[in-house]
């Protein structure tokens, strides 16, 4: 019978308890995300058919399933086949700079300039990989790093303030400038400030570098003018100088389509601002076609399962076995949660348009493949704090007591007890080490072994005495 508040393999409910909670969240927003995904999707491809016949409304939905099982089968092996203490190793350098590398080959040789007005894509034959959604991962790792190592005093000040520049300053200000991408820049920003917040970095440090980020946020942001306009529209979007039909088109029709939502919705599938009134209805304004299809109840459904999946992750990096794991399930939940929540803020018209997906929903491969991964190491921490938990109960199991009978005494008398005592206590230590025990069970063994010839030698001499 499994032990009160320990599962039947022997995981305490502290720990597995989280684990769950993540789990059916993730599954429950990907679920929800194919279903949104096949309802918009479905009109965006017959408007681009060339003929009725031509049409096929799953397609979109079946490259979603496709990208979703890559993303588990990739998770599935670093949550069970990898160790989240195996990214302090120099496999952490390695992942930083594959990413790197691919940041650089976009700034070259990306895609999407002319289609989206930024360069993101690296274009692989047939597939377009966005290196910025795993940049996000790497930056983690190694921040996680460099901060577990200075704490330890791995390096001088100086050192790691050079280190803090070029390994993680350096990739967010190639996102944010050559590839202008202000959204991932944020969401890395703050995964970072959630790997400091956990690795304990004093109030008053950190007050310090926020300064400095909000001072280049507001740098980057009115340093382009199609950033400063989209600041200046989202506050009032008809006022654009267009009538509406300028930078405050999207925000205009999110706000419809939301409006017309009302508490149930309008029924799955019944979206009107889906049939190409809503541009990108279904990758970063799919969140809105969700107020309108299942109305306001629908969509608080979705931020409970984001608050659930933030409840989670920061339990199970509450119960990391190191700071190390901590600041790295904590940095994975919040940036996941982060981007959740500046999606959704960006749709409701609360913050600007910076383009970024909503996690687990939006159709998208790099987005859903990169956050498979976090959720990934966000398990593997709590593998590591499994396995932390247990170890002390494996070890006593690993301690077999041998309880070993004395021989009967060869002959009567004193000297022929105490002989046949020393023999048998002699057999007795010595099984242990024949059985495969180890130091606690030969201590055991000699205790016992004494205390028998001590009660020969007792015996023995009221014999002779009598």
């Amino acid at each position: 019978m499994a032990r009160a508040g320990v599962d039947k393999r022997g995981v305490p409910a502290h720990i597995m308890g989280p684990r769950l909670i993540l789990l059916l969240s993730v599954l429950a927003l990907t679920l929800l995300g194919f279903v949104m995904i096949y309802s918009t999707s479905s009109v965006i491809a017959l408007a681009q058919a060339e003929s009725p016949a031509a049409v096929d409304p799953m397609a979109d939905t079946l490259n979603q399933i496709k990208f979703a099982v890559v993303g588990i089968v990739v998770a599935f092996v670093v949550w069970k086949f990898l160790p989240c203490s195996v990214w302090r190793s120099n496999l952490v350098w390695v992942v930083w700079g594959l990413a790197f590398v691919l940041l650089v080959a976009t700034m070259f040789s990306g895609a999407g300039e002319d289609e989206w007005g930024a360069q993101r894509w690296l274009v692989i034959g047939p597939m377009n990989l966005q290196p910025s959604e795993f940049a996000k991962i790497a930056l983690v790792l190694v921040a996680a790093r460099l901060f577990s190592d200075f704490r330890e005093g791995a390096y001088t000040v100086p050192v790691f303030f050079a280190l803090v520049f070029l390994l993680v300053l350096a990739p967010i200000l190639i996102i944010l400038g050559p590839q202008s991408d202000l959204g991932t820049a944020m969401i890395c920003v703050v995964g970072v400030f959630a790997v400091m917040w956990l690795g304990e970095v004093p109030l008053r440090t950190l007050l310090a570098v926020a300064a400095v980020v909000v001072v280049l946020g507001l740098v980057g942001v009115f340093g382009e003018d199609y950033r400063r306009a989209r600041l200046l529209v989202f506050m009032n979007p008809w006022d654009d100088g267009e009538g509406g039909y300028g930078t405050g088109y999207q925000i205009i029709h999110s706000l419809y389509a939301l409006s017309s939502g009302g508490l149930f919705g309008v029924g799955l599938g019944n979206s009107h601002e889906k049939y190409l009134y809503l541009t990108q209805s279904d990758t970063d304004f799919i969140f809105a076609i969700i107020g309108e299809e299942l109305g306001l109840v629908g969509a608080l459904g979705v931020v409970v399962l984001f608050l659930l999946l933030l409840y989670a992750g920061m339990r199970i990096a509450r119960t990391a076995p190191d700071n190390f794991g901590a600041m790295v399930a904590g940095g994975c939940t919040i940036m996941i949660v982060f981007q959740a929540f500046l999606n959704i803020a960006m749709v409701i018209g609360w913050f600007p348009v910076v383009g970024k997906p909503l996690p687990f929903i939006s159709s998208g491969g790099s987005s859903l493949i990169a956050t498979f991964i976090m959720v990934a190491l966000i398990l593997s921490v709590s593998q590591d704090a499994v396995d932390d938990s247990l170890a002390p109960a494996r070890r006593r199991a690993d301690l077999r007591v041998v309880r070993a009978e004395p021989e009967p005494p060869r002959s009567s008398g004193r000297a022929g007890s105490q002989t046949g005592s020393s023999r048998s206590g002699g057999r007795k230590s010595a099984s242990p080490g024949s059985s495969g025990g180890i130091g606690w069970d030969a201590v055991s063994s000699r205790s016992r072994s004494r205390g028998d010839a001590g009660g020969d030698r007792s015996g023995s001499s009221r014999k002779g005495r009598r």
